[in-house]
């Protein structure tokens, strides 16, 4: 039996943003300026599944477009109106849209905040071992280190 303490129940803004805004490395991590994260997830200990509460100020992405090869990721846009770029195009979103990618689909997406206004949304995704993540905009592949932390690489073998 874990002795580590969890509570029941948070105000999700009471988690801190997390310290460090990006994993990617120079020059990509600047890309992505104007996201917060806050691992809503870590305050309860989860393992199998991260959430985070997301904000997009204007003019900001969510990620490097991107897609998972184990991993599933969903999202639910709680204020705004970001547009969600994947392979088939873009869709406008709105607060009570949804979208889901399944690990393996091979359809690269992300947010883009091209409005005036702040964009909330909840992220979750599962934490399967042995994903990699291509960047197909970006000539860029990732891969979980025997750390848990994400090695990145470019196609040409170029390392981060």
């Amino acid at each position: 039996m874990s002795t580590e303490y969890h509570p029941a129940a948070i105000a999700a803004t009471d988690v801190a943003p997390r310290a460090k805004p990006s994993n990617y490395p120079e020059p990509f991590a600047s890309r992505v300026s104007g996201r917060q994260k806050r691992a809503l997830g870590e305050a309860f200990g989860l393992r199998n599944f991260g959430v985070n509460l997301t904000r997009l100020q204007p003019g900001a992405i969510s990620a490097l477009r991107h897609s998972h090869s184990r991993q599933d990721e969903f999202i639910y846009i709680l204020e705004g109106h970001p547009v969600l770029v994947t392979d088939q195009g873009e869709t406008p979103l709105e607060p009570g849209m949804c979208a889901g990618f399944r690990a393996g689909s091979n359809n690269a997406h992300h947010l883009v905040n091209r409005g005036d206004e702040l964009v909330v949304y909840l992220e979750v995704g599962d934490r399967t071992r042995g994903d990699s993540v291509n960047y197909p905009d970006d000539d860029l592949a990732a891969v979980i280190g025997p750390d848990g932390g994400w090695q990145f690489a470019h196609k040409d073998g170029r390392s981060y």
